[in-house]
């Protein structure tokens, strides 16, 4: 179980857990789902028949071992949110009261994926695991501490909420998640020529290379310049 919960067997857990956490489980759950169930030592979030289900809203690297280790054995998804759409939601110094609510400019996409990825590409090689994107709408709370997040002029994130999942994605195998690359993406590319094709930074575009290189869906053919220069397996 990827956030520390209260209860087990038929009983969906939430002591403890972050709201996001525990919306996105009561929402991904169906009819005979059992709940914080022990497989081989670990708290599993949902078993659904054979198949195990972690919910992680950041942070993959927390889970890297516990992975590899049910894998081994058990089908294993990792149900993962992007924030599609965000609306800051801010609170006084007493953690109550609402000062504002605004919606971010910032949109979230597929690609983000990428972001925590990085840490384990290559489990989507594996047989026994998959990966569920859930683009949805969220609140991010953030409280005025002034102690505190002094680049945030004191303010902090105290939970996120969902109030929404609009769409949903299940990557199985790396060619699955090879279809993210642009359609348009000429051969050979650099990560530049990626990032520009994707509308997204650099720095987004090399994650998404190495997780792809890692996964052998994509390989290195030589460079352009200093640029690393690769190709579609």
């Amino acid at each position: 179980m990827s956030e520390t919960s209260s209860q087990t067997g038929n009983g969906v857990g939430v002591l403890n857990e972050k709201p996001l956490h525990a919306t996105l489980k009561a929402w991904y759950a169906q009819p005979g789902d059992l709940f914080e169930v022990e497989v081989d030592g670990s708290l599993i979030d949902i078993v659904r028949g054979d198949l195990l289900v972690e919910i992680q809203t950041r942070n993959f690297s927390a889970l890297k071992r516990k992975l590899e280790k049910l894998v081994a054995d058990h089908p294993v998804r990792l149900v993962y949110p992007i924030a599609a759409e965000k609306w800051i939601v801010k609170l006084a110094d007493d953690g109550v009261t609402q000062v504002s609510r605004r919606k971010s400019p910032k949109r979230g996409t597929l690609i983000e994926l990428f972001r925590e990825l990085v840490r384990l590409p290559h489990l989507l090689a594996h047989p026994n695991f998959s990966l569920e994107l859930l683009m949805i709408q969220e609140e991010e709370v953030r409280r005025h501490d002034p102690a505190r997040a002094w680049r945030r002029r004191g303010w902090v994130t105290q939970e996120r909420r969902l109030l929404q999942v609009v769409d949903r994605r299940l990557f199985e195998t790396p060619a699955d998640v090879a279809a993210l690359l642009p359609p348009d993406l000429g051969s050979p590319f650099t990560t530049a020529d990626l990032a520009v094709a994707l509308g997204q930074p650099r720095w987004l575009a090399q994650k998404m290379a190495y997780c792809l290189r890692g996964m052998g869906v994509i390989v290195a053919v030589g460079k352009q310049g200093r640029a690393t220069a690769y190709s579609r397996s």
